[in-house]
């Protein structure tokens, strides 16, 4: 006999209609997180056919979640890898100096300062990381490889920017070292090749202002090099004069310093002339090249005269390095919430995440459906001038960025009373250097703050499931303060306090925790700091922006080919009757609760009696005494 379960239309009032769940009982499955190769995945599941967004809501507090109309909840005893819920309080979140740097790459690239082609080449010299949902066996963990050749076409143009003006200033430094020190050494001294570095606008910030002559009338002057060859110069006279023992040498050796060394080069470089468009100076032993920049013109004014000793075409190119960059094209980013269907661009663009990213041979259009696009979540419009329901309404929602129309990421998500409950995201997979899964996990948290302005009663983000086994996992704490669902009574605990128990056991009762003792500060959550989180959920550590494949899903896919049910036991558990006497039932179209059964359909034998109440008394057990009394359990 299979049975099920629906809600009524009692219970809030939003979304009427009523819920349905057919197909209760345990479900084994082969886990995606562990290396186990049995069915160790224990959960207990149900299908529905609809379901409230409130009564949604408490599943969601009781440990459960969904993968398209399939509705699932890890027996936390035992499973494998106990799957604990994670939420946070959006007003509460504490941006890391990671997730920053993950919204100023995107204003980067928006505002065309980010080359692509470049940042591409990057991503793809690094390993490529597993997304988080996927099982451990998954072939995306390989490595790709980027080659010579791309890696000189990503770096040649700063090579060449660079050397352009650095080239020519470092050989008229080691003319001058040459014409100063000629004779006035020993021949055995070997002196360092002079090496010319561009100044940081942050340096120009601190030396511009005390330095450059800002006259009325007068030439403003900019700092655009500095060398420090004098330091080198005087610590390699001195290691030979060491080393050979040397102590009659001229006034001039006796009394060499960095300060009198810059001097010296100084004069000498202007002597030696050379220098059309610089001024050299000495400065604290530093000799620094100051660009003289007409007031009229010095936004326009351009540097070629020295580079013409070299080579007229790199001023060309300069040129046109320059234009590009002014002229680059500004992005326009565009985020769109619509309701859940189907969508040809976004099943285009979720089979190429698919291949691409996950590697996977075959996607069919009935495995999206049933994926990503069905959903048993009832949709209850906005009204106007009612504060409980956000402008978009309540109902599963498919969050769609673009940027200058194009789709480059969709968020599968839930808006519920309480919270946006965050489910999957694909995106494409030639923009994986932007960090997507980071930066649709920070706008998502920015909807929630708000959606409060409309809905005071949506506080919270909910991140799936957080398995503290499964290192990859840890990267969701990163976005703090987070907190942990208790298994056993469905409190919620902080994740830096929960975590003390996980350590230990990676199943814990988190509310058997003494908050009176040894708290830990209010605002210390998640990892210790971002390299941690860093490594928690990378392939690998890198110094490149990382970006896992999927920063923050983590919703098994029920496939009905992999999936078993495991019935409820046939016999009696001991429970209360009292705790299912009023569940509804419904058999054969007709609405009964529990207790008046068999006063409306007449005697039922004992043994199919006794198998009713066994799996009534576990689908209470699971989805609550109140929930399950106003949610409609389907007997077919």
């Amino acid at each position: 006999m299979a049975d099920g379960a629906s809600s009524s239309g009692s219970g809030g009032g939003r979304g009427g209609g009523q819920s349905a769940v057919i197909d209760y009982g345990r479900r084994r499955t082969t886990c995606g997180y562990c290396r186990s190769t049995g069915p160790t995945s224990i959960s207990h599941g149900m299908w529905a056919n609809s379901l409230k967004a409130d009564d949604y809501q408490v599943l969601l507090d009781r440990g459960w979640r969904r993968s398209g109309c399939f509705l699932y909840k890890p027996e936390m005893e035992r499973t494998c890898c106990p799957s604990y819920t994670i939420r946070l309080k959006a007003n509460d979140f504490i941006c890391s100096k990671e997730q920053g740097r993950v919204l100023k790459k995107m204003q980067r690239f928006l505002d065309g300062e980010l080359d692509p082609q470049v940042e591409s080449s990057k991503c793809k010299s690094s390993p490529t990381k597993r997304s988080l949902s996927e099982p451990m066996k998954s072939p995306t963990s390989k490595v790709s490889k980027v080659s010579s050749n791309e890696f000189q076409a990503a770096t040649c143009s700063k090579i060449s920017k660079e050397d352009e003006f650095t080239c020519p200033l470092s050989k008229k430094i080691d003319e001058a070292v040459a014409t100063c020190f000629k004779g006035e050494i020993s021949s055995n001294v070997q002196l360092p090749k002079a090496a010319v570095k561009t100044v940081k606008p942050q340096v120009k910030k601190k030396v511009g202002d005390s330095m450059q002559e800002k006259k009325a009338g007068e030439a403003v002057q900019d700092l655009a090099y500095t060398c420090n060859i004098s330091f080198q110069v005087v610590a390699a006279v001195r290691r030979a004069l060491h080393k050979e023992k040397v102590s009659d040498q001229s006034a001039l050796v006796a009394d060499i310093s960095p300060n009198s060394v810059a001097e010296k080069l100084a004069i000498t470089m202007k002597r030696l002339g050379g220098l059309d468009g610089f001024e050299v100076k000495a400065c604290n032993g530093h000799l620094n090249f100051y660009s003289a920049i007409n007031q009229s013109t010095q936004n326009h004014i351009s540097l070629n005269a020295l580079a013409q000793d070299q080579d007229k075409s790199g001023s060309s190119k300069q040129a046109n390095i320059n234009n590009a960059r002014h002229s680059q094209k500004i992005r326009k980013l565009e985020i769109r919430m619509r309701t859940s269907h189907f969508d040809p661009e976004e099943y285009a663009l979720y089979r190429r995440y698919q291949t691409i990213v996950h590697k996977e041979k075959t996607v069919s259009e009935s495995s999206y459906r049933r994926f990503l696009v069905d959903t048993p979540i009832v949709f209850v419009p906005p009204r106007t001038g009612d504060n409980t329901i956000p402008q978009c309404g309540f109902g599963s929602f498919h969050q769609q960025y673009r940027i200058d129309g194009k789709l480059v990421a969709v968020g599968v998500v839930d808006i519920l009373p309480k919270c946006l409950s965050s489910k999957y995201l694909f995106w494409d997979p030639d923009l994986a250097f932007l960090s997507l899964g980071k930066y649709t996990a920070l706008k998502e948290i920015d909807w929630v703050k708000t959606a409060q302005e409309h809905c005071p009663s949506l506080q919270y983000y909910y991140l799936g499931y957080y398995i503290h086994s499964c290192s990859k996992m840890r990267y969701k704490a990163a976005y703090r303060p987070s907190e942990l669902l208790c298994p056993v009574r469905y409190e919620w605990v902080r994740y830096d306090l929960a975590k003390r128990l996980l350590d230990k056991s990676q199943y814990s009762v988190l509310s058997d925790f003494d908050k009176t003792q040894d708290e830990l500060p209010p605002h210390i959550c998640g990892p210790d700091n971002d390299s941690s989180a860093k490594v928690d959920h990378d392939e690998s550590a890198s110094d490149v922006d990382d970006e896992e494949l999927n920063d923050y899903e983590s919703d098994m896919m029920v496939d009905d080919d992999i999936s078993h049910s495991e019935k409820a036991d046939l016999t009696e558990d001991g429970s209360n009757i009292k705790d299912i006497e009023n569940v509804i039932l419904d058999l054969n179209g007709s609405r009964v609760k529990y207790k008046d059964l068999q006063q409306v359909f007449g005697p039922i034998e004992r043994r199919h009696v006794s198998a009713l109440e066994g799996q009534l008394s576990k689908y209470v057990k699971v989805v609550g005494k109140e929930l399950s009394g106003r949610m409609v359990y389907s007997l077919t």
